[in-house]
């Protein structure tokens, strides 16, 4: 009984090892584009771009859930897509130091590792306050929801509805949060590929657990947004 709990028990870190060791960005190089996935909190997104032409490609996302042998989940936006959305998946993967393989179209493809999800505003973020007119208006995310999936260096925002499978629009790139301040270099963008190749600061602090950020958006408008930190079980 002693040695069956052991094993169990070896089980059982090894599969917390995975999970963490899968956290994080990841990074693909593409023939003619990059694409860049990142995993945290049980979510994950996929996103195709080509920086240097500034053309937003296709993005990917949903829950996810990781154990050892296998990473499955359910699809909540895909831009290539919509009948996907709601459908489950499974993949095998393997892990070799910083390297990820993962089945695509029947063929293992290779990630390397970017960063972990261990700094900065790592999570699963969802926005839950916008200050509009002087007043903060309060948000309640559901189906319809913006969110921002935030890996050690990594950022992307979408605004999406998981229900009806619509797609409202994303961008991405790298960040960084450093004494009070939050910058982001913008990468690809959905709507907009002017914005492409900005850099945008805010004020920023976490306050009892929500992000809080100010600043000018890549319109020059002013905003202060509420993020929430969402865990899904």
């Amino acid at each position: 009984m002693k040695s069956l709990k052991l094993v169990l028990l070896s089980i059982l870190l090894y599969s917390c090892s995975q999970a963490q060791d899968i956290q994080g960005a990841w990074v693909r190089d593409l023939d003619t584009a990059i694409q860049y996935m990142t995993i945290v909190d049980n979510y994950f997104v996929v996103s195709t771009f080509h920086v240097d032409n500034k053309k937003f490609i296709r993005t990917r996302g949903g829950s996810i859930k990781i154990d050892s042998e296998n990473i499955s989940g359910v699809v909540e936006f895909n831009t290539d897509n919509k009948d996907e959305v709601k459908m489950t998946f499974s993949y095998d993967h393997q892990i070799k130091g910083k390297k990820l393989h993962l089945p695509a179209e029947g063929i293992s493809k290779e990630w390397t590792k970017v960063d972990d999800a261990k700094s900065g505003l790592s999570g699963n973020w969802q926005i839950v306050g916008r200050h509009q007119n002087g007043n903060m208006v309060q948000m309640n995310p559901g189906a319809r929801k913006t969110i921002k999936i935030m890996s050690g260096t990594r950022f992307q925002w979408a605004a999406i509805n998981s229900e009806t499978g619509e797609f409202f629009g994303t961008g991405g790139g790298s960040y960084t949060f450093k004494n009070g301040q939050y910058t982001e270099e913008i990468e690809f963008f959905s709507r907009d590929a002017s914005r492409v190749g900005a850099s945008l600061s805010f004020d920023a602090e976490i306050k009892e657990g929500d992000w809080h950020h100010k600043g000018k958006s890549s319109k020059g408008e002013p905003i202060h947004e509420v993020w929430r930190r969402h865990h899904k079980k």
